[in-house]
């Protein structure tokens, strides 16, 4: 529990993403939370000293809605979220449909899709709860986040993805205290 609160403490810190936090909750989107790169990065650049900065390529709003699996409904929510904030990184993704995609199991929740997620330390999201409480979705925990570990997920099977992955991000040249498990 005490990287969790860490977390959440860390993010009331950022105003930026409790806006972004408070406008996707305007959503009302089923199991839906903002994750991956644009938490993870956060919490790395504080971990180095660093200042906040925008070192993601996309704004995750992941969600799970079985009853409505089309991608045009995504691409329409990409467009509030930008007419709101200006910002074209938002990316939404249902998490009910990606399984096709990724070629898995179908998936239950946005929780058991994360456990997909390439790296450990990528499958964690948020989300602000309507009593401003932030929840943290992090199959695998937040060690990995604050250890500054990469590894793949357990359940991603892709290895030669992964390390491809790993390499094309080159993470180590912009938080070089980064320890990266190859697959």
């Amino acid at each position: 529990m005490q990287y969790e609160e860490r977390l959440c403490r860390a993010l009331r810190q950022q105003e930026q993403i409790m806006q972004d936090l408070r406008l996707v909750r305007e959503l009302e989107l089923p199991d839906c939370y903002i994750g991956a790169g644009y938490i993870r990065n956060y919490i790395w650049d504080k971990l180095h000293g660093y200042p906040s900065r925008e070192l993601h390529s996309d704004i995750d709003v992941v969600y799970f809605d079985a009853a409505n699996l089309l991608e045009e409904r995504d691409r329409e929510l990409e467009k509030v979220l930008y007419a709101a904030t200006g910002n074209r990184k938002w990316s939404v993704k249902n998490q009910a449909r990606m399984h096709l995609q990724n070629g898995d199991a179908p998936y239950h929740s946005t929780e058991d899709a994360l456990r997909f997620w390439p790296e450990q330390v990528t499958a964690i999201a948020v989300q602000l709860t309507k009593d401003d409480q932030i929840r943290v979705c992090a199959p695998y925990g937040l060690e990995d986040l604050y250890t500054l570990v990469v590894r793949k997920s357990p359940a991603f099977t892709k290895a030669t993805y992964y390390n491809e992955r790993v390499r094309r991000k080159n993470w180590q040249e912009h938080w070089p205290k980064l320890t990266i498990v190859h697959a």
